[in-house]
């Protein structure tokens, strides 16, 4: 997800060309800070698909056989006689909608939606009123819902129970130019700066746990004063556990035991545990960190994970001396983590567990083994960096919530490498997991800048790219098939690509400003296994803006074409739902594609059908549903930032646009209040109208 990374105010002066609409000059995510010269994973596609045609077969032999495992068994003489069945209810089963620029939600016929706990909505008890002019304070942010929804997870309160329970969500980053009250005279986005707005901004980050239930007519409210509801932000006390817990890197004047850690920050993608816990992932933290100490230099490490040499657009170093990386050299260090909430138990304390590594963590997904071990999957978002998963050394027992308190902090991390294997023709590669072990691994264990293994946990960056691991296109969200086990990953863009490369007009990935979902199955279907084979489920594309050029995979049409796919998850039936954070400027490259959006896929056709379109500006991020999948939360983020919007306000020659918007913030969107109103993020609700299971 982009957080603030691709805002137009990180370079108000310099925004690049429309081709390039989501590459800003300062957008680390877009960026790479990898000084690898390993293989990338482009140089890779491109060979697979001249040899393969990956491009020009919706679903080859070899996808087939991806699908369905060995086919040998298929020509057996003694097989039994076939039965006939009748055909299945198509997996995709609703009239797809139409790629617009509005401001409004629009979900298919048959379908409603509504907006539901806004950025401000008070939760915790005692918690004041969000005020519509942008005046709340720190203490009152503290105590209301976050901005900038993103992954979530609803716990029913009960097995099986689908009109009560705990909505636990993420919260990102702030939109300063609505985050703030405007004020007389000011001269840019923050106005008067202050300690004040830095803790307002800081308690918007975070997590919210939301005690929601039905009432009698069957409307989603949240439980008024119930002891669940909680805010988890930027300054709250959580351990630090596993392998780096008070390790040297994690020591701070605050904390010289380098045991707590204060706050969680870029609250990005998500995860869950099947013991009953919440995993909030931190991503972009290096935004938070700059310097005002003159001449000091940033670390390696530092520089590897992308701290800023000096300002930084947040500009809480300024004030709060815990984010100026020359005062608190290890304070980043502390960041980037996994963190497990129980969102049960109020006055638990959430944990940073370490042995999953620390990288700017998109979200998590979990699969059980066989012999039920934990396996969580893990992208590192930013341009060129790696996949990885961690495999747990003890075992879930659901007979005893106990024993699986603790089961992430001990196990082994793995980074990716992805090759094209030995068979040509069958639309598939083969990869490794490659373990990230001091002592097991002989480049690590020869290399002393990694002293031990806490070292290599929090420098897993490094880590990977001396063990050779495969530079990837922003690994995003992963999601794993609740019946297969396969395994779903999206690859958002690389549209600032400045590899090597060599690049040309035939090669529609050299220049990746669309993006794709890859998928894999570990060897023996097992998922601590070591080696995997993979496919593309979809290269995207657009049929209509350049044919020979941008068309991507077959199974884009000028019907369904999209940018940037980011969030991803399945449904418990088998549904892929693709959300998109991408370029909206319905132009170019991008012409007909409309706001974001989210799709829905079917695995073993790759039919992938357009299900929502979001407001003016935003992201669409983060979905979850009820057990009887008849009600379905999705979250939009950042409604009404304007970045390229072919729909922007008129904003004065010679005017900043986002002091324009913080002195006028109903200028673009008032969404999700039609009656007016600064834009403020939002989960929707979406059911059907005839009370039926989401896309049935």
């Amino acid at each position: 997800m982009r957080g603030r990374n691709n805002r137009a105010f990180f370079n108000p002066t310099a925004l690049l060309p429309e081709d390039s609409a989501m590459n800003y000059l300062d957008d680390s995510e877009n960026s790479s800070v990898n000084p690898s010269q390993a293989e990338h994973f482009n140089q890779l596609v491109e060979r697979v698909v001249t040899r393969r045609g990956v491009l020009k077969s919706g679903l080859g032999l070899g996808a087939l056989t991806f699908l369905s495992g060995s086919l040998a068994a298929c020509g057996s003489d003694d097989a039994a006689p076939a039965v006939v069945t009748p055909p299945a209810a198509p997996m995709i089963n609703f009239k797809a909608v139409a790629a617009n620029s509005g401001n409004a939600i629009v979900v298919p016929e048959g379908y409603k939606a509504e907006a539901f706990v806004p950025w401000g909505t008070p939760l915790v008890k005692g918690a004041p009123a969000w005020k519509p002019d942008g005046s709340n304070t720190a203490a009152d942010q503290a105590l209301q819902m976050g901005d900038n929804h993103d992954g979530m997870h609803f716990f029913p309160m009960s097995e099986g129970n689908s009109n009560e329970g705990l909505l636990v969500m993420n919260h990102e980053y702030i939109n300063p130019e609505y985050f703030y009250a405007a004020e007389a005279g000011q001269t840019d986005i923050y106005g008067t700066w202050t300690l004040d707005k830095v803790r307002k901004a800081q308690h918007a980050h975070g997590v919210s746990v939301v005690h929601v239930k039905k009432d009698a007519a069957g409307k989603w409210g949240v439980v008024a004063d119930s002891a669940y509801n909680r805010r988890i932000h930027g300054n709250t006390a959580m351990a630090i556990t596993g392998p780096a817990a008070g390790h040297s890197l994690m020591q701070t004047s605050a904390d010289p035991f380098g045991s707590y850690a204060f706050g969680t920050l870029n609250n990005c993608g998500n995860g869950w545990t099947p013991w009953g816990t919440y995993l909030t992932c931190e991503e972009n933290f290096n935004s938070y960190f700059g310097t005002t100490v003159a001449g000091a230099t940033r670390t390696a490490l530092m520089s590897r994970y992308g701290l800023s040499s000096g300002d930084t657009s947040y500009r809480w170093h300024q004030l709060d001396n815990r984010f100026d990386w020359a005062k608190e050299p290890n304070e980043s260090n502390r960041f980037g983590w996994i963190v497990e909430i129980d969102p049960f138990d109020p006055a638990s304390t959430p944990k940073k567990r370490t042995a999953l590594g620390r990288i700017k963590h998109e979200n998590a997904a979990y699969v059980l083994t066989d012999d039920k071990r934990v396996v969580v999957y893990m992208g590192d978002d930013q341009a060129n960096e790696y996949v990885y998963k961690f495999v747990s050394d003890d075992k879930f027992d659901a007979a005893n919530p106990n024993a699986n308190k603790n089961l992430l902090d001990h196990g082994k991390l793995y980074v990716a490498k992805f090759g094209d294997g030995a068979t040509q023709g069958d639309s598939m590669g083969t990869g490794e997991w490659i373990l990230l072990d001091k002592a097991a691994n002989a480049l690590l264990a020869a290399d002393a800048s990694f002293p031990d293994q806490a070292t290599v946990l929090i420098n897993a960056r490094q880590a990977g790219t001396v063990v050779g691991a495969t530079k990837m296109d922003r690994p995003e969200w992963v999601t794993v098939h609740p019946s297969t086990r396969e395994v779903y990953l999206t690859l958002t863009n690389n549209s600032g690509r400045n590899d090597a490369t060599p690049l040309n007009d035939a090669n529609p990935r050299a220049n990746n400003v669309y993006g794709q979902i890859i998928r894999w199955r570990e060897a023996g279907n097992n998922p601590a296994a070591t080696t995997f084979e993979w496919d593309h489920f979809v290269l995207a594309g657009n049929p209509t803006a350049n044919p020979l050029k941008s068309a991507g995979s077959a199974n884009i049409t000028a019907d369904n074409t999209f940018n940037s796919p980011d969030g991803l998850a399945f449904d418990p039936e088998g549904r892929l739902w693709i959300q998109t954070d991408g370029a909206n400027s319905n132009t170019g490259n991008y012409a007909g594609q409309g706001n974001n959006q989210m799709l829905v896929g079917d695995p073993k056709t790759k039919e992938i059908r357009r299900f929502l379109v979001g407001p003016d500006g935003c992201e669409v991020t983060g979905i979850t549903w009820t057990p009887d999948m008849k009600t379905m939360f999705v979250n939009i983020q950042h409604p009404g930032e304007v970045g390229s919007h072919p729909r922007k306000p008129t904003i004065p020659a010679g005017v900043d646009q986002d002091l324009y918007l913080a002195q006028n913030p109903t200028a673009f969107s008032s969404w999700p209040n039609a009656a007016g109103g600064r834009p403020r993020s939002a989960t929707v609700i979406v059911t059907k109208i005839d009370g039926g299971k989401i896309g049935s």
